[in-house]
């Protein structure tokens, strides 16, 4: 038995230690944010009275005039510029994305609008009446159209550079709507010849919706301000979110171009780009609105298509990573990077664990043991909450909202927002695991439904699966386990060691099964 206990013991160690490390790495990269905050700061404080000037100088790389000045715009020397707006039955969303396209201040004969529709239902028709709208109206806009959904969204993207004029390609999926100064804000920031991307941040026009939304947009905000930027701070490896960014063409073509063997095609082309030499830019100061996922099935299929193609990406592209040229710290980091799905796999391990070793902790402690042991791992959470905190209450774009009410939301959510994660652990477990066995699958979009306020509903016919999943019971098997361990630990070991973790694996995996049965029958 004591050999049983010790081996638990091993388990749950090496499990929280993994997820400490993620974590310590992730404040790592919050120390690389604040500096280049800092920095900017400093630059800032004396570049001020320039920023025009240097906005023109930029444009003026490309031989663009500012529009600001009262200069004639030389529009014949603007970049040419190929929106691609890859999508697959959006019927309640594409619409307001063509139009928000069609509203760029950019020229209007110096970018092309193709919509690259592999459609199967009535999105195919509205598709086609708003391209003749706005062919009418003089905008270079097409309707492509494929035989074969072959390589879902990559294949999309390969197949529209056959026929694209531009010399960068910006990237938009259905749920977005980007602002009118988008090309104007990105377009010159291609003037260094070493930039091969630039990405903008996410914003979320629906984030009030729910506590799901709102606890996603928590998770974003770490993502599109902490992580990228303290990537980009560290000379560490950034990755293209798929969409509301723009690549230069030639970077593209010199990565490889799209490949469809992964679920996650943008962070596998990032990967191979930036090895070429190219750099990714990432604009925190520029946002990109978009639609988050308002009901829990649509975010489980989209946790589900991250994580396992997180864990594709990383199965191909790790080997490659340790043959370059970069340097131990830049592979650390980067492999670190690439396995991050993987943290998900840990947190479950560490949950399932955590209840044998609640039984044979007394064990334990009468042969020396010393559960004070675990105190030394507290060091990943205040790194955690240090991160969430920055990117949640600190970062620039969260300055619309009091600094008392931003931290008051924050204590309020995040703890929710851990339990969530945990009660993910297993759907994302399964996701990784698959992806790391090669397992192939179809590449499942996440369902929108034009939802902006609270007014909105998702509660329409097309789109939502009403199937009810081996996985989703196995979910609420899970929320017994960790409410019997609950149980048990107070009342009949008397013992709360766990008492805060399997109470937040309790109410994390009660809601994931309680919200994916509840959406399931909306109608």
């Amino acid at each position: 038995m004591a050999a049983v206990a010790y081996t638990v013991l091993a388990i749950y160690t090496v499990a929280l230690l993994y997820i400490t490390v993620y974590c310590v790495m992730q404040f790592n990269l919050l120390y690389h944010y604040k500096k280049g905050k800092r920095l900017m700061a400093a630059e800032d404080s004396s570049l001020a009275p320039l920023q025009e000037q240097m906005l023109e100088s930029a444009l003026a790389g490309f031989g663009v005039r500012n529009p600001e000045t009262n200069e004639l715009e030389e529009l014949g020397t603007y970049p040419f510029v190929t929106v691609q707006l890859p999508i697959y039955n959006e019927m309640y969303v594409i619409e307001r994305l063509i139009d928000a396209v069609a509203e760029f201040d950019y020229p209007r004969d110096r970018f092309e609008i193709h919509i690259l529709d592999d459609s199967t239902d009535e999105t195919l028709e509205i598709v086609r009446k708003k391209v003749e709208e706005y062919k009418a109206k003089g905008f270079n806009i097409e309707q492509v159209l494929r035989k074969e959904r072959k390589g879902y969204k990559a294949g999309a993207l390969k197949d529209g550079m056959a026929n694209a004029k531009g010399d960068f390609m910006a990237i938009f999926d259905a749920d977005f709507l980007p602002r009118r100064d988008f090309l104007k804000k990105t377009i010159p920031h291609f003037r260094d010849e070493k930039i091969g991307v630039v990405q903008t941040r996410w914003e979320h026009i629906n984030e009030n919706y729910s506590l799901i939304t709102k606890l996603q947009a928590l998770q974003l905000n770490v993502h599109f301000t902490v992580e990228q930027s303290g990537r980009m701070q560290g000379n560490h490896m950034l990755q293209f979110n798929g969409t509301a960014g723009v690549w230069r063409r030639k970077t593209i073509e010199e990565a490889g171009g799209w490949e469809a063997d992964t679920l996650t095609e943008d962070f596998d082309l990032s990967i191979r780009a930036q090895l070429k030499g190219w750099k990714i830019k990432f604009l925190e100061g520029i946002g990109s609105p978009a639609e988050l996922p308002a009901e829990m099935n649509s975010l489980k299929s989209q946790q589900f298509r991250w994580m396992k193609g997180g864990a594709e990406t990383a199965k191909k592209m790790l080997p490659t990573v340790w043959k370059s040229d970069l340097s131990f710290y830049q592979k650390i980091h980067t492999t670190m990077h690439l396995l991050s799905s993987t943290v998900f796999v840990f947190v479950f391990v560490t949950g399932v664990f955590s209840v044998p070793l609640l039984f044979f902790l007394g064990d334990l402690i009468e042969q020396g043991f010393s559960k004070n042991f675990f105190a030394y791992f507290l060091v990943g959470l205040l790194s955690i909450i240090a991160v969430y905190y920055v990117a949640n209450v600190q970062a620039a774009h969260n300055k619309d909202e009091s600094f008392l009410r931003s931290v008051f939301k924050f204590i309020l959510l995040f703890p929710l927002f851990l339990a969530l994660s945990m009660g993910l652990s297993l759907h994302n477990t399964i996701a990784v695991v698959e992806g790391y066995r090669g397992k192939k699958s179809p590449f499942v979009r996440t369902p929108k439904f034009n939802i902006q306020t609270i007014k909105d509903s998702f509660s329409k016919g097309n789109y939502l699966n009403g199937k009810l999943s081996w996985l989703t019971i196995l979910e609420g098997v899970m929320a017994v386990y960790f409410f019997g361990a609950l149980i048990s630990g107070i009342f009949i070991l008397q013992n709360t060691t766990f008492v805060v973790f399997h109470l937040m694996l309790f109410i994390g995996f009660a809601a994931i099964f309680y919200f994916t049965i509840r959406h399931l029958s909306v109608k």
